[in-house]
């Protein structure tokens, strides 16, 4: 890292050579978490500032970096799957020098990492492989931290007050930062390693490798997000069961929708990532299912944004429309409140559930649209179309 950045004061200043100039990122999301990535799969506290796993729109962790002693693995490619449930990425060894010589050679071992995110936690698999022919040790340690801030902090505002974190607990095998909210929310950042690292502490986990020629091994870590120790939440290092999970979920919502194939393959490429990127922002509520608006800023419910999203996906899946009409029927305004901009009839502008909405200091908690619309009927729950009229007039 010295030799890539330069701190003076709050700024920094990195090399045109580093790999730190490739700001691209890569995004996965369920439910109400997310998580922005850079290429390297890792979450760095450089680049645009919004990199980290967050949930309920705050970010339950700020760092996740994987080292090779000092040095970043070498990238070889990233992405994330078609169907924007998993990501990838490959990488490999640079040269690894011990008592001035070379011990490991650039592009020995491959490094494969692959992540998932499901019911409020990010999996993540890691597979090293030996492709030498002469066996290799080595250590790699991953570095994280959790700063628990809200994500208006991240965009920009400024907070006169923020809540305390708590100590860490450091077991064998996992880690728990903590943060007590001044909303008297508890929020907490499990990380459970499977096999367990060599050293463990409150920030960094360390582990040591031996590899024959041709040998390869898998290790598996699990993020987990939980809010006033939420029950529901059941976090276990098993990468493969939640794959398998996610995609029975994909050949679920697969089977609600239409299959549409054109003679023109960039249309069908086009198509088929417009329906994976809706699937991915599609959110379940206790009202069904809610279009969020977009990672990471607008990850939740935008009243404008999913009607029209809504009215343009109805012809082949009205369950959207069902869901939306639903949510904002049941937070509609019925009387005057100036601070959430609320009068009777008006639909929900936007809702968050972070600690500076639930406390005030913004007005985004369950702030109201400039246009009211009026219910002739809704969706029937056999599926049925129904009419609704959307009255656009300003206030």
């Amino acid at each position: 890292m010295a030799k890539e950045v330069i701190r003076v004061r709050d700024a920094f200043y990195i090399r045109s050579s580093s790999t730190r100039i490739d700001v691209r990122t890569l995004v996965l999301k369920h439910g109400d978490t997310f998580a922005v990535f850079d290429r390297f799969g890792d979450i760095d506290t450089f680049g645009t500032g919004e990199l980290g796993l967050y949930c309920q729109d705050t970010r339950f962790l700020s760092r996740l970096t994987l080292r090779l002693g000092q040095d970043r693995p070498l990238l070889l490619s990233s992405t994330v799957r078609e169907d924007n449930a998993v990501m990838a990425v490959d990488a490999t060894n640079p040269d690894t020098w011990r008592d001035s010589e070379i011990a490991i050679p650039r592009g020995t071992v491959h490094f494969f990492r692959s992540k998932i995110l499901w019911e409020r936690a990010c999996y993540e698999r890691l597979r090293i492989h030996n492709f030498g022919r002469a066996a290799v040790e080595f250590s790699f340690s991953i570095e994280f931290d959790a700063d628990f801030v809200d994500i208006f902090e991240l965009r920009g505002t400024k907070r006169e007050r923020r809540g305390q974190r708590l100590e860490t607990v450091v077991t064998p095998d996992q880690v728990v930062l903590s943060y007590q909210g001044l909303d008297d929310r508890l929020r907490r950042t499990r990380i459970i390693f499977d096999p367990p690292p060599m050293r463990l502490s409150e920030s960094l986990a360390t582990f040591k490798v031996r590899l024959e020629a041709g040998e390869a091994i898998s290790y598996r870590c699990v993020i987990g997000c939980e809010v006033d120790g939420d029950p529901s939440v059941k976090v276990e290092p098993c990468y493969e069961k939640i794959v398998q999970e996610a995609a029975a979920a994909q050949d679920r919502a697969n089977a609600r929708e239409p299959q549409i194939f054109a003679a023109n393959e960039q249309f069908n490429d086009w198509l088929n990532r417009s329906l994976a990127d809706l699937r991915m922002m599609l959110t379940d509520t206790p009202y069904g299912l809610y279009p969020y608006a977009g990672v990471p800023w607008f990850s939740t419910v935008f009243g404008r944004d999913g009607i029209i999203t809504a009215l343009q996906c109805l012809w082949f899946d009205p369950s959207i429309a069902r869901g939306v009409l639903s949510y904002l029927a049941a937070t509609q305004a019925d009387s005057e409140n100036p601070e959430q901009d609320a009068q009777p009839g008006k639909v929900v502008h936007e809702m968050r559930a972070d600690e500076m909405a639930l406390l005030g200091e913004i007005r985004e908690r369950g702030r109201y649209a400039a246009f009211r619309y009026s219910r002739r009927r809704v969706l029937q729950p056999h599926g049925r179309s129904s009419f609704c009229r959307v009255n656009m007039a300003k206030r």
